[in-house]
């Protein structure tokens, strides 16, 4: 059984940094973070898979990066350039359910999810 949990969300003013952090236990065929605006669905931000090919949703291409520390077994999202229409809850998300995954974004590749952390960008 894979548990997730997210740290890392605050409060920054636009054009700052924060990295978020997920802490894992077991494993995964694909890891990834989403987040979900006030009133909006839960979308794909970024995700590592079974290969350890990044893959990203456009908008943060080139201003986040995902990363693993496989001995800590933890999850990273540097998030750089932060704007206003990031601000969101942040969730890491584990895929369990396939023994391979492969530069997805979708929510139907991950099964399992933290609790969230949230992230507030001010103009």
């Amino acid at each position: 059984q894979v548990q997730l949990v997210e740290s890392g969300g605050g409060s920054v003013q636009a054009g700052g940094s924060l990295r978020l952090s997920c802490a894992a236990s077991g494993s995964a065929s694909c890891m990834g973070w989403f987040r979900q605006a006030p009133g909006k669905e839960r979308e794909g931000v970024a995700a590592i898979d079974t290969f350890r090919a990044r893959t990203y949703e456009e908008s943060v291409k080139g201003r986040f990066t995902i990363s693993q520390d496989i001995a800590k077994n933890r999850l990273y999202l540097q998030m750089n350039s932060l704007k206003p229409e990031d601000t969101a809850v942040y969730f890491c998300a584990a895929g369990t359910l396939y023994a391979y995954c492969s530069h997805s974004l979708n929510r139907d590749d991950f099964d399992v999810w933290g609790q969230g952390t949230r992230v507030t960008v001010s103009s």
